[in-house]
């Protein structure tokens, strides 16, 4: 029996296949599956995953590729999304803007200043575990809960993990698994009183019928204001600063470059500025000329361990085109 090599990277990256050298491309989906525990129905639809593998494989060669050249940038590889179609991994972008986006252009020639000193929200004990949205376009309502979250661990509240699927199911100016805004679902938390925990309405990863009132809010989930931040790095930094008391805060990005994404810093000609996907903004390094540290909603095997770094300086992925602070 051939064997497949597979590396676990655990030190800082997630889950990504490593196939060993001289495998043919179809060896090396095998491998991939068996890595994964992916299974197909039946041959038809395995041999549509391999073709998405194919296509995924060579923007990886070339991606990477790039990046090489360049002296600089993110990495990519097989990822659990890497045998889903880009049509498919578009469902995961859920954010749908209930107003138009000011779209800053990234800065011609040189970066912008970077600040030298750092900003770790996780390891200051202000984020909860990374979450995983499953095959729901439900990332405005992950990016929603965990600003929430966030803000009540600034507040010094036990640590509570709240309800995406309340969200899902109950804030009716949004649509769900199709999409919605988290500065308007974060106005919402604040008119319902809170959110419900995701003990006593846990996550489905699909649209269902709001059952909130089998439920109370958690005196540990409560918002009182909502305040949007300058669509302006240097502005953002200082809210996100220790002595802007703001913490994690809710951010919006083009994401579809992110399917294979590996780890690394990825860079502004890496994305575009086409917002399509919600997360949380947890911090910020100065190291490599400058990052910011962005938590995501896929899970830990994910990037590095759930997140990605965002060149700081060059609007990369259109990270200042919303972003949104809570308080209790």
């Amino acid at each position: 029996m051939l064997l497949l090599l597979a590396v676990l990277f655990v030190a800082s990256q997630g889950l990504v296949y490593e196939p060993r050298r001289g495998l043919s491309l179809f060896d090396q989906f095998e491998g991939y599956n068996q890595f994964w525990n992916k299974t197909h129905a039946n041959q038809e639809e395995k041999l549509a995953r391999f073709e998405a593998f194919k296509i995924n494989a060579k923007k990886i060669q070339i991606d990477n590729a790039k990046t090489r050249a360049r002296g600089s940038g993110a990495t990519f590889g097989f990822t659990k999304f890497s045998d889903w179609t880009s049509d498919e991994f578009k469902k995961l972008l859920g954010f749908v803007p209930k107003k138009p986006l000011t779209i800053v252009p990234a800065p011609e020639g040189l970066r912008a200043q970077a600040p030298t000193k750092a900003i770790d929200w996780v390891a200051a004990g202000m984020t909860t575990a990374v979450k995983d949205q499953g095959q729901c376009g439900s990332c405005w309502a992950f990016s929603t809960t965990e600003t929430v979250e966030s803000a009540n661990l600034m507040a010094g509240r036990p640590k509570t993990n709240g309800s995406p699927q309340e969200i899902v199911d109950c804030d009716s100016t949004d649509a769900g698994c199709n999409g919605g805004d988290p500065q308007e679902a974060l106005q919402w938390v604040v008119q319902q009183g809170g959110l419900d925990t995701d003990a006593c309405y846990p996550y489905q990863a699909q649209d269902g019928t709001c059952a909130s009132s089998q439920c109370t809010p958690s005196p540990n989930l409560k918002i009182s204001t909502v305040t949007p931040i300058a669509s302006d790095e240097g502005q953002i930094y200082t809210a996100l600063s220790t002595s802007a008391g703001n913490g994690p805060m809710s951010i919006c990005c083009d994401a579809e470059p992110w399917q294979n994404y590996q780890g690394g810093v990825m860079t502004a000609d890496q994305c575009g500025t086409s917002i399509d996907h919600a997360i949380q903004l947890t911090g910020y390094s100065p190291n490599q000329g400058g990052y910011w540290i962005v938590r995501n909603s896929w899970g830990a095997s994910w990037g590095e361990n759930g997140f990605i770094y965002l060149s700081f300086g060059e609007n990369t992925c259109g990270i200042t085109s919303e972003v949104t602070a809570a308080h209790v």
